[in-house]
């Protein structure tokens, strides 16, 4: 390693891990500024069902800057490539300032397209097409795939073949162009990266998924956030798109669930999500990545001994 070698830190994990805690912590200590690398985060409005935490990026009143998070418009259309443009220029951006960019996050994808410095397919967004797409359901979308390219069908994890915008984009970018690739790693990068990975076994996670769940529920009004999405004209399709809280949350609000009945559906499916989450981040490392996973007793202490060595 040479010493004039750009280098970041990323700090991974699961949901409801405590990432972004820890990430703030990491910031005040060494300078740094956080790169959100969360795929519902980027979106405005979106503050409780994905747990930006806004509050929390001050330390004795004084702020830790933040990027990319509150981008765009919930109405609009964002995808990795747009998520991995603005990444890079936000990462550029930090070491110009001589600080030290912190990317925290859960979403593998988005991670992974930053730090392993994918390379996406120059196809142009295709609107017509796109809303003959978007008309299709999950199942729909991924047959159609499947049938004009079953191999990259196969090799889909759970996460994206239930992804209805992902499906829409690796349509569009094979209806388009059948000869461009999807994207791939380029193992070329001029930025060395530390990765800390903070996680817990299944039951301790379950319990913190659902205890917070409840505190999003009944006292920081997540149901009144859904309720104002759709008020301010997100539809309720583009809800159930993001998934999650706004999926089950809408259900609710359209009296397809009781609240008993969302909060169990809702809970299930966070929780079949941190477990894809887990699956990702396994994967990444038996591709070759190095994650440190901390301690969760004492993540924070862990944490700085390497990026002391680190830096």
């Amino acid at each position: 390693m040479t010493d004039n070698i750009d280098k970041a830190i990323a700090v991974v994990g699961p949901t409801a891990a405590g990432k972004t805690k820890l990430a703030i912590a990491l910031a005040h200590k060494y300078q740094g500024e956080i790169i959100g690398a969360d795929s519902r985060q980027v979106y405005k409005g979106m503050d409780i069902g994905t747990g930006k935490d806004l509050d929390d990026y001050y330390n004795n009143g004084h702020p830790v800057p933040y990027h990319l998070i509150d981008v765009v418009e919930p109405t609009e259309n964002f995808d990795v490539a747009n998520y991995q443009r603005l990444a890079r220029q936000a990462l550029n951006s930090i070491l110009a300032q001589g600080h030290l960019p912190i990317v925290a996050g859960g979403s593998g994808l988005y991670l992974q397209a930053l730090i392993d410095n994918y390379e996406f397919s120059p196809a142009k967004p295709n609107t017509a097409l796109r809303q003959d797409l978007e008309k299709l359901s999950v199942q729909e979308l991924y047959q159609k795939l499947n049938n004009l390219a079953p191999a990259l069908a196969s090799k889909l994890n759970n996460s994206d073949r239930h992804n209805h915008r992902r499906l829409i984009r690796y349509l569009e970018i094979i209806l388009n162009k059948p000869t461009n690739s999807l994207p791939h790693k380029n193992s070329h990068s001029i930025i060395n990266w530390l990765i800390l990975g903070i996680d817990y076994p299944m039951e301790i996670l379950e319990q913190r998924i659902y205890d917070r769940l409840i505190e999003r529920l009944e006292n920081e009004a997540m149901i009144e956030e859904v309720y104002r999405l759709h008020e301010q004209g997100v539809d309720w399709r583009r809800l159930e798109s993001f998934g999650l809280e706004y999926r089950f949350i809408s259900r609710y609000l359209r009296e397809q669930l009781d609240y008993d009945q969302m909060v169990e559906q809702l809970y299930i499916a966070i929780r079949q999500f941190a477990k894809r989450q887990k699956t990702w981040f396994k994967r990444w490392e038996k591709q070759g990545r190095e994650i440190h996973w901390l301690d969760v007793n004492n993540p924070l202490q862990e944490a700085e001994s390497l990026i002391d060595q680190f830096l």
